[in-house]
């Protein structure tokens, strides 16, 4: 399908090369192609054939069905030098689309309500921009079109399967379109960008009984309403006041009449934090506080607790390099935002504690278009100048990087 592209009004305070201008129309056209036709973790096949016949119809070398779903694309610079990685993910979530846009999801129950379709089409036309320009960059690069970031995760199970290797990568980059900033923004810091995520599971096994007669039971809610309490202490009493972290019991079911006392009651939550010496320490003492509060009442419990992603965390070299190239692309110190931190997880975290690398924000919202809603609402959507950012900041990266020694 043909979509008709709005005129893009880029702002004055960014320097897009004309050739990744002229490439706006059909970076809109991919992406729209893409969010019409979203697919889940692992089941990304029509993304991955959409993006295996451009790389072919280019010329550019590639290799498919790597973790499933997922590809590498390979373009060599017309001089030797060192291997930088680009990351795109490209799965989309379990999210009925609210949009009403000719480009709307046709998948139902599914979206790209993250960005995903737009990081795939930066990408595609980072590789496109690249194997014409050959001469303008040292070294290789290898772009990585990732499947599952959304989970179970596919950065891991791609890393198992090479992707890091012949040739071997030296640094990774990658970009979130980001509606938390604004468009003409660009989010780069140094150190921990991202938070770590950990899950948890919990059944907490009482005695039922008659609501008049609560002696004669173990009340399942009673105890999960004190563990509910307790693991806040965690936080407020076991980690340093300067180290962020979040523990969120999100789920609670218990009980099926008010005059009944629950038999039993289950909980599940999540963990978030920065520092990754906290990796262990907080699932460690959840248990504890579980298995001390059941233990005070007679009850016992299965807690199932698991860690989903590491902590994002930018190698500082790298970062500052970044930075450089996004003080080139806004032309204004005001248009870098290094204080854009989220307790939101990436497992580009995975190829982070492989090799140095660092991963940023474009920002993408824009209030005036309606363009503006969080990530993950059934009505995100994102401003489309922000592709052709997102491609020029990868071509400035890839051109500049054997400044770094």
């Amino acid at each position: 399908m043909t979509f008709t592209v709005p005129a893009i009004e880029t702002p004055n305070t960014l320097q897009i090369r004309l050739e990744i201008r002229a490439l706006q129309a059909q970076l809109v056209e991919w992406r729209r192609q893409l969010h019409q036709r979203p697919e889940l973790a692992f089941k990304e096949q029509i993304t991955a054939q959409f993006i295996a016949q451009k790389l072919q119809e280019w010329g550019i070398e590639h290799q498919t069905e790597i973790a499933k779903t997922g590809i590498v694309a390979i373009i060599k610079g017309d001089r030797p030098g060192k291997v930088l990685a680009i990351r795109a993910d490209m799965d989309a979530l379990p999210i009925q689309e609210a949009n009403e846009v000719p480009y709307r999801s046709q998948h139902d129950g599914i979206m790209h309500a993250c960005g995903h379709d737009g990081h795939v089409a930066i990408a595609l036309g980072t590789a496109y921009y690249l194997s014409q320009h050959r001469h303008t960059f040292n070294g290789t690069v290898k772009i990585i079109f990732q499947p599952a970031e959304e989970g179970p995760g596919g950065a891991k199970p791609m890393i198992e399967a090479g992707v890091l290797k012949n040739p071997d990568v030296d640094a990774i980059i990658g970009l979130h379109l980001w509606n938390n900033l604004s468009l003409g923004q660009i989010g780069v810091r140094s150190g921990p960008l991202m938070a770590a995520v950990e899950s948890f599971h919990c059944t907490i096994n009482g005695r039922g009984g008659h609501g008049a007669m609560p002696h004669q039971t173990v009340d399942s809610i009673l105890i999960s309403a004190q563990i509910v309490n307790a693991l806040q202490a965690i936080v407020a009493r076991n980690v340093n006041p300067l180290d962020a972290a979040v523990v969120t019991v999100g789920e609670l079911h218990a009980g099926t009449a008010n005059n009944v006392i629950a038999d039993s009651a289950w909980m599940s939550g999540t963990v978030r934090y920065f520092n990754p010496q906290l990796e262990d320490f907080i699932g460690e003492r959840c248990d504890r506080i579980i298995a001390g509060i059941c233990s005070s009442h007679g009850a016992t419990y299965n807690l199932d607790y698991w860690q989903l992603y590491p902590a994002t965390v930018n190698d500082p070299k790298i970062a500052e390099f970044v930075r450089s190239v996004a003080l080139e692309v806004v032309e204004t110190p005001l248009g870098v935002v290094p204080e854009c931190q989220t307790m939101g997880g990436e497992d580009m975290s995975f190829f982070l504690k492989e090799v140095p690398g660092c991963y940023f924000f474009v920002g993408a919202a824009n209030p005036a278009k309606n363009l503006a809603y969080p990530h993950h609402h059934p009505n995100f959507d994102f401003d489309e100048t922000a592709l052709g950012i997102g491609v020029e900041m990868f071509a400035r990266c890839v051109e500049r990087f054997s400044e770094i020694s």
